[in-house]
């Protein structure tokens, strides 16, 4: 950030306005004077011939002046003319051509005179020419004919134009001829050969001239070169390359100059103008051109170097600028130099210009011309027109040289005075008139302005005014009696006052007061002292990547009564706000800033009155520009060296150099790396491959990122050889169970060698004696078929192009193609708890490939209930399992297969081991039966058709008669059954024997055998008794006192069934 010096323009603005107040006092246009010229065309005068001549001559004066014209020194008759007319209240003529003539006739030496009765005022010699385009004559031009290293120059010659056209040279397709320190156009035109290469014959060479007023373009017909040469035009590469003219047989040469010719010269320039030297030497190799000033050094402010240093210009040339200047051509063979002797002329320019004098009756007054120039110019003066010598005599005048003394004027010596300073190399005309005036003092201002100034400003208060005698002029502030003049104030000539710097006391009236011998006049002007705007935090330097976000602060203070304006300036030009940027009132912002939006950015807070500026600068880090100018030198069979021009880093230091090749035989137009430089480097060798058609590029790396490549070289072919290496990546690999194929990656271009590349394909089987199968193959696979599943094979595939065979080639293992695999041998299932289940097993005796891994499916059972089946999948190598129980109850049925690429071979099955606890747990699953719904309700509805039953029974018994009642017969039971204390229930033979006194009949009924007990037997308390209706009266009661006598024996269990059938 920096706060920069006031802008050029304000100084220039200023010291104007003090140049100006010295100045003689302008006569008020209503007050009588003789005519004054305001505007004229340029001394030399040129026109377009398609358009109407127009010849400018303006004036004032009072009473308003008449005008008249001369050519050629020679009354102009305007009236006489049809085609030429004169302005009104002008002197300007227009020569129309719209009805026919020729604007070349009107050519010619012109001046305006204007004209009132106070005198006449000359208007420049005008000389009027017509802009000429002549046609290029036509010519048949022979080749050139020229030996390789010669110098040459291709004259244009162009036809003589007026203004002189612009020259160019081009092909006749209309591409521009490239320029460089070998081939360049001179400032004559013409195009010079420091040495000519053969490649300069694969264009022609064309001069074309550009005339600036009819806006053609002449093209002379093209020059084709024959270039002579000791070397077939193979390798333009060549060019540029310092040993490239031995390498083609070219002899070198020391310098010697085209142009211009010899070893001395002398140039004339005059003062004001631009010097231009030149200095255009051959050579082999092509020399260098350097300047240098005899006696000093060349002026670093106006001097710079064009066309290769072959050209010197120096601008606005002055005295101190003639002198010897050489140039000094020179190569590795020698050098040369050549002097140019400068000669500084200067046409006649002003010292003391003649102004306008204005003067009281009686006073006196002077007129000085004085010019200078170098002839030192004559001077000559005129009145209204005529040679002071042929005028009336003025006893009042003096002439003395280059001055006029008047002594007592009076009305009578009113007229307009031209003084002509003139040498060889031009001339000056001015005017001025004198006026006598008796006039009381007048103001020329508006009353009582308002003057804003800002604090510690230098400022100025103007009070124009006029009066004759000449009036004098005092300020005064607030009233006051006292002068203002001296210290802080100063008043000018024409009544300005200058406060030096203003300050918050200098505020209030001024009262400017102008006085003559004939009177007074007076003006007031108020003053207010504003606060001066200032930019209190300004933007700051700041470095950007390209695409980010960049904001500029401008914070401003300034008097609030002054309305505020900010705007932006960019590299000095205004700042165009697009969609990009935006723009507050204390800030600028750029959003994805971009390579254009590098520059300097000045933030500009004005009020009408003042401004402040601040700027900073914006340096965006972009992608590196291209490299350019690709060359390939040192040529070798396997190595180049590849020479660039960098590109601009774009602020950000280019890190690497990438470089990319292509050839157009295996991969054409698609580009590799090659290999990568640092980027302090710009030329490298490169190492090459065999029979390659090279082509490169380069690509330059930062920070930021990559340049767009380069464009490519030129292609260099390498020579063939055998190849030295073998594809690699070579495998065999079965497609299907019966065949093999044989894939490798092919050769790329760099390791082919040679041309019509091919493989040698070698196979057998391993570990066998079998002889080599081999083949020829153009591609990269090959399927050798019907081969056994999955069996090793020896590969060999070897590289060959027309120059032989590669090296012996390395042997690699492949298999022909897989099956699926056997199942897995000895699966094993183990319960070492009710936890855990234990699996092993063994690889499959036949895995027919190469084993992918195991899929292991399981499920637990109970019964018929099946659990939610899991699969696992495992490893080839993994051959043991475990498997947590969800419960100790569960068994689970295990289905193990082995898988190869093919897919999932053959299963096999096993189940898990019956737990210890499975009869109990069988048992139970009995009891829980008879617990359920269905069965109890089946068990009731029996019950209830035997309850049926014994009714019917009890009811056809009561019928016939009482029933004898016996002592039951005690039956004792078995041993018990320890199952019965645990739930379970044994389903054995001894499980269906009948019980005691009683047998079986052949529909699996009990029948009774013997039985004496009586239904009272049964009764619990007392004995049962019959109704008469032979019912049973009583109740069916287990004899206590005869269980506890009976110890370990039972009473015979008396069931329902055994009841019916005694009842039978």
């Amino acid at each position: 950030m920096a706060r920069p010096q006031p802008l050029p323009w304000v100084h220039a603005a200023f010291l104007l306005c003090l140049l100006g107040l010295g100045r003689a006092i302008k006569i008020p246009m209503d007050l009588s004077q003789p005519p004054t010229i305001t505007k004229q065309s340029v001394k030399d005068h040129i026109v377009d011939p398609r358009d109407n001549i127009l010849i400018e001559c303006e004036a004032k004066g009072n009473p308003a002046p008449s005008f008249h014209w001369t050519r050629n020194s020679k009354f102009f008759n305007v009236a006489k003319d049809p085609r030429v007319s004169m302005r009104r209240r002008s002197g300007t003529l227009v020569i129309d051509f719209r009805s026919g003539g020729r604007p070349e006739e009107y050519e010619g030496e012109y001046q305006c005179f204007a004209r009132n009765k106070f005198g006449t005022a000359l208007s420049n010699r005008i000389h009027l020419q017509v802009s000429k385009s002549p046609l290029w004559p036509k010519e048949n031009l022979d080749p050139v004919v020229v030996q390789e290293g010669a110098p040459l120059t291709l004259q244009c010659n162009p036809p003589p134009g007026l203004p002189s056209p612009v020259i160019f040279w081009m092909s006749s397709s209309m591409e521009p001829i490239p320029q460089d320190k070998r081939v360049s156009q001179g400032h004559n035109g013409d195009l010079y050969f420091s040495n000519v290469m053969v490649q300069d014959m694969q264009t022609d060479y064309s001069c074309n001239a550009r005339f600036h007023f009819t806006h053609t373009i002449q093209q002379k017909n093209p020059f084709t070169l024959k270039v002579l040469t000791n070397h077939p035009y193979n390798d333009s590469s060549l060019r540029n390359h310092p040993d490239m003219y031995s390498a083609r047989g070219v002899a070198e040469r020391t310098p010697s100059f085209l142009y211009p010719p010899g070893t001395t010269s002398s140039q004339m320039v005059l003062r004001g103008m631009d010097l231009l030297l030149e200095c255009i030497a051959s050579g082999v190799p092509t020399p260098d051109i350097a300047w240098y000033k005899k006696g000093g050094d060349l002026p670093s402010d106006k001097a710079k170097f064009e066309n290769f240093n072959k050209a010197l210009r120096i601008t606005n040339v002055s005295e101190e600028d003639s002198g010897e200047y050489f140039c000094l051509a020179s190569n590795k063979m020698g050098s040369t130099r050549r002097t140019i002797s400068v000669r500084v002329k200067a046409a006649p320019y002003w010292l003391d210009e003649p102004k306008n004098l204005i003067l009281a009756p009686g006073e006196d007054g002077r007129l000085v011309c004085r010019a200078n120039g170098n002839p030192k110019p004559t001077v000559q003066w005129m009145v209204n027109g005529e040679p002071l010598q042929s005028a009336p005599p003025n006893p009042n005048r003096e002439v003395a040289g280059d001055t006029i003394i008047f002594r007592d004027t009076q009305i009578s010596s009113r007229a307009v005075y031209q003084c002509n300073t003139s040498n060889e190399h031009g001339y000056l005309l001015a005017n001025a008139f004198v006026s006598v005036l008796d006039v009381p003092p007048r103001m020329l201002s508006p009353r009582n302005q308002l003057i804003r100034v800002i604090l510690y400003n230098r400022t100025r208060l103007d009070c124009p005014f006029f009066g004759s005698p000449i009036p004098t002029l005092r300020w005064f502030k607030n009233g006051q009696g006292s002068n203002l003049d001296g210290g802080n104030y100063h008043v000018y000539e024409n009544g300005s006052l200058e406060i030096k710097m203003i300050r918050k006391e200098d505020q209030g009236i001024y009262t400017c007061v102008a006085t003559n011998i004939l009177g007074k006049a007076e003006n007031q002007v108020r003053l207010e002292v504003k606060d001066p705007t200032r930019i209190y935090r300004m933007p700051e330097d700041q470095v950007a990547k390209r695409g980010t976000t960049v904001q500029l602060e401008c914070r401003v203070k300034h008097d609030p009564s002054l309305k505020l304006t900010v705007s932006w300036l960019k590299d000095d030009e205004p700042l165009y706000i697009g969609n990009r940027m935006k723009k507050e009132d204390d800030s600028l912002t750029i959003f994805g800033v971009a390579e254009r939006d590098q520059g300097s950015y000045t933030c500009i807070a004005s009020t009408e009155l003042d401004q402040d500026l601040a700027k900073a600068y914006l340096t965006v880090l972009g992608r590196p520009d291209r490299p350019r100018d690709l060359e390939l030198t040192d040529l070798a069979e396997r190595s180049v060296r590849l020479t660039w021009i960098p590109g601009d880093d774009n602020n950000s230091p280019i890190t690497d150099y990438v470089v990319q090749f292509e050839e157009d035989q295996f991969q054409p137009g698609v580009w590799h790396d090659h290999s990568k430089f640092p980027g302090s480097v710009n030329s490298a060798v490169l190492q090459l491959s065999p029979y390659v058609n090279y082509q490169f590029r380069v690509i330059a790396v930062n920070e930021v990122g990559s340049s767009h490549p380069s464009l490519p070289s030129e292609r260099y072919r390498t020579s063939g050889a055998a190849p030295e290496s073998n594809p690699s990546d070579v495998k065999g690999e079965g497609s299907r169970k019966n065949n093999m194929e044989i894939t490798w990656t092919p050769m790329n271009a760099t390791s082919a060698f040679g041309p019509n590349l091919r493989y040698i394909v070698k196979w057998r089987r391993r570990e066998t004696r079998e002889t080599w199968n081999n083949v020829t193959v153009w591609g990269s696979r090959y399927v050798v078929g019907q081969t056994p599943v999955y069996v090793p094979y020896e590969i060999r595939v070897q590289a060959e192009n027309d120059f032989g065979k590669g090296p012996e080639p390395d042997t690699v293992i492949g298999y022909s193609g897989e099956d699926l695999p056997s199942a897995p041998r000895r699966f094993r299932v183990r319960q070492p708890s009710l936890q855990t289940i234990n699996l092993e097993w063994d690889h499959p005796e036949h895995p027919n490939g190469i084993l992918t891994g195991y899929s292991l499916r399981y499920v637990p059972f109970n019964g018929t209930k099946l659990g939610k089946q899991v699969v696992e999948n495992f490893s080839p190598n993994q051959t043991k399992f475990t498997v947590q129980r969800a419960d100790p109850v569960s068994r689970y049925r295990f289905t193990l297969s082995a898988r190869t690429q093919v897919g999932t071979g053959e299963a096999v099955t096993e189940e898990s081991p019956a737990s210890p606890n499975e009869a109990y747990t069988n048992n139970r699953a009995k009891a829980d039966f008879t617990t359920q719904g269905w069965f109890i309700g089946l068990m009731c509805a029996i019950a209830l058709l035997v309850l049926i039953l014994l009714i019917v029974c009890f009811i056809k018994r009561s019928r016939g008669g009482k029933y004898p009642v016996r002592e039951k017969k005690d039956v004792p039971l078995g041993p018990e059954d320890p199952k019965e204390e645990d739930g379970s229930f044994d389903y054995s033979d001894e499980d269906n024997k009948p019980l005691q006194g009683s047998q079986t009949s052949l529909d699996g009924t009990i029948k009774q055998q013997e039985s004496d007990d009586s239904l009272v037997d049964y009764g619990e308390g007392g004995e049962g008794q019959f109704n008469e209706d032979g019912s049973f009266i009583g109740q069916y009661t287990v004899r206590k006192d005869k269980e506890e006598t009976e110890g370990n024996e039972s009473s015979e269990a008396t069931s329902p069934v055994n009841a019916i059938y005694s009842l039978a």
